[in-house]
């Protein structure tokens, strides 16, 4: 797809994620991309596999689930922020989406890890093995701030990456997560959103290129919403690891993940903790 396309669609991604409680409107948006609101969305479908309609409810309630799981907001401020001014429609494009009530998400929380019996007899938190992956590929967006924020970037990084006219050939989202959160201010974290791409995909910025070594592996298997990774982190890194006899080799963890929030249920995402041993 010409680049224009491409500028004229992360533009339209930028806005929406700007302006979640403002006017997403095809017609809006159509005006954002300067494309007649035929063509816009005939363009925007095709790029990215959902409408704009599509996008913008999915992004907004994703924020709302977030929010709902990591503050104390009230639920008509939440409805506000996300695009929703009125609580009742928010409670019911919230129910359609995730199956219940905002205040039902918020009372469940964010749920706990079943234990499991290891090989050992013992009972863990959490699914780790120790295994040896290949190297990858990955296309992406550099992002700086809140991990929690860090879909913005995948959002850029696969609508560049189809724009580029490798959307039939893109792979699983990686996230690669240089900083522990505990060490510095949530603003100034450093990730990197990107997709598994072939090893002869020719992309081209805004897109950058890197690759994952491979080699031996520890891989922590996490099913639930996003939200609730940290704990998954800091028992793999606060008492797997340091009772596993292994050592990290020198480069940051990734996660990738097996399927996706564009057509999963919180619940059922699937992150794999990927942690390089010597």
């Amino acid at each position: 797809m010409h680049v224009t396309y491409e500028k004229r669609l992360l533009r339209v991604l930028d806005h929406v994620y700007d302006h979640l409680d403002g006017d997403l409107s095809l017609d809006e948006l159509a005006d954002v991309a300067a494309l007649s609101r035929f063509h816009f969305h005939r363009v925007f479908t095709a790029v990215t596999g959902e409408t704009v309609a599509q996008f913008t409810r999915r992004v907004r309630l994703t924020r709302a689930a977030n929010e709902l799981v990591l503050t104390d907001a009230p639920l008509d401020q939440v409805a506000r922020i996300c695009g929703y001014p009125n609580p009742k429609s928010f409670a019911r494009a919230f129910r359609e989406h995730f199956a219940q009530t905002p205040s039902a998400f918020r009372a469940r929380g964010l749920p706990a890890p079943a234990l499991r019996l290891n090989e050992h007899g013992d009972y863990e938190m959490y699914d780790v093995s120790i295994t040896e992956l290949p190297a990858r590929r990955i296309a992406g967006i550099a992002h700086k701030g809140d991990y929690m924020e860090v879909g913005r970037a995948f959002e850029t990084a696969a609508t560049s990456l189809a724009a580029q006219g490798h959307g039939a050939r893109m792979g699983n989202m990686v996230g690669v997560y240089y900083d522990d959160p505990s060490s510095k201010p949530a603003d100034e974290l450093q990730s990197f959103a990107a997709l598994v791409v072939d090893d002869d995909a020719e992309v081209t910025p805004p897109l950058q290129v890197q690759t994952l070594l491979g080699g031996k592996y520890a891989v922590l298997r996490y099913v639930g919403p996003y939200a609730g990774l940290a704990e998954a982190y800091s028992y793999l890194f606060g008492e797997w690891l340091p009772g596993s006899g292994e050592e990290p080799r020198d480069q940051p963890p990734y996660e990738f993940y097996e399927n996706t929030p564009m057509d999963t249920k919180p619940e059922d995402l699937v992150t794999l903790i990927s942690v390089a041993l010597k």
